[in-house]
């Protein structure tokens, strides 16, 4: 009888290993099966107009509708990731997202990343308060300047290029994002802020007597979307629903709301 009694309790302990693995198998399938219907987009939400965090409190901004129109096209549910900007490789190469779509320049990265193809022009400049009499990057010679960590500007920067601008500073200070940058240049904690052109315009748009643009720029650039290295399909099909939004109209009606004209370099 107790012979029996063991025999009976080794079935059941058998059975619920078997059902845990069986369930265990269907949820990762299950999972997998989720994560290929699913775009899972990396983003700065502290960078307009590409991506931030609209009135309504929902993730919005040029990149954000873009990568939203071409998941529509590819049959996919957008998902947006908010990371650290300097988190980002870290992110992609954890399979936390799928892409970087953010305004992220191609130039300098290229061996980095697998890259759709670019799809817009971009350059890095210089914004100042406007009663500073700062008028040139001559004028910032002894200044103190704030960058984002791990962006373009300070990349930019830091390259043999510009050495000699930079050495020109009193102090180059990278922050977390350009909230906190164009906190510091309002404040006169800082005396410029080193960042992408068309983001600049959005700061600074509304706000001429605060704020200006520099005329110079820092370095001239590519945005496109960057995937894990190995990830060429994935890249493959979005920059296929790229191209076919260029021709549909759909890319130049996006970039006409936030820039007021078709800013596609697409072929």
């Amino acid at each position: 009888m107790k012979n029996m009694k063991k025999i009976l309790a080794l079935l059941m302990t058998g059975a619920m290993v078997v059902g845990f693995a069986s369930c265990g198998k269907s949820d990762d399938k299950k999972a997998t099966e989720n994560n290929d219907k699913n775009l899972v987009v990396g983003f700065d939400q502290n960078f307009p107009p590409f991506g931030y965090v609209g009135e309504d409190g929902e993730f919005t901004g040029f990149d954000i509708e873009l990568a939203a129109a071409a998941a529509d096209k590819l049959g996919l549910e957008v998902v947006y990731q908010p990371i650290d900007w300097d988190a980002k490789d870290m992110e992609l190469s954890s399979g936390t997202i799928d892409c970087i779509w953010n305004g992220f320049t191609l130039n300098g990265r290229e061996d980095d990343y697998a890259w759709s193809d670019p799809y817009m022009n971009n350059a890095q400049v210089f914004v100042v308060r406007s009663d500073a009499g700062i008028e040139s990057e001559t004028d910032l010679a002894g200044k103190i300047v704030d960058v984002q960590k791990e962006s373009s500007a300070e990349t930019a920067l830091n390259s043999d290029d510009n050495k000699a601008l930079t050495a020109s500073f009193n102090q180059l200070i990278p922050v977390a994002d350009y909230n906190t940058a164009m906190m510091d240049l309002e404040s006169g904690a800082v005396d410029a802020v080193a960042m992408d052109k068309f983001v600049a315009l959005d700061q600074t748009k509304d706000k001429a007597d605060t704020f200006k643009v520099l005329d110079y720029e820092i370095s001239s650039e590519q945005y496109a979307v960057g995937f894990e290295k190995n990830n060429t399909e994935l890249r493959d099909k979005v920059n296929e629903a790229l191209k076919e939004m260029n021709e549909d109209g759909t890319f130049a009606k996006i970039s006409e709301k936030y820039f007021g004209e078709n800013v596609s370099i697409l072929k």
